[in-house]
């Protein structure tokens, strides 16, 4: 089967879409089965996007983007005075 990705604007949507199903009375299986997705992304999503709009979770995965690649710099940062602390030791 193959794996989709979810806007963060689609998670809501599809968020809404289903409380409003779950509202009339759905059970939550048949309410996953119209959002096409499964019980465990239901929950994951009411646990990451619950009571969100879309331009905070739009806002929420730049933020994310950018601390990866904060994380990325700084690793690599540390790379390199590693690789000098051994160089200037004379261990290469």
């Amino acid at each position: 089967m193959k794996q989709k990705r979810h806007s963060p604007e689609q998670v809501i949507r599809k968020l809404a879409e289903g409380e409003k199903l779950l509202n009339r009375g759905e059970d939550i299986g048949e309410v996953c089965r119209q959002l096409e997705i499964t019980e465990s992304t239901w929950h994951r999503w009411r646990n990451q996007y619950g009571g969100m709009k879309a331009n905070d979770a739009k806002k929420l995965k730049e933020l994310e983007k950018e601390n990866t690649q904060l994380k990325r710099i700084v690793a690599n940062q540390a790379l390199d005075i590693d690789m000098l602390r051994h160089i200037a030791e004379g261990k290469f």
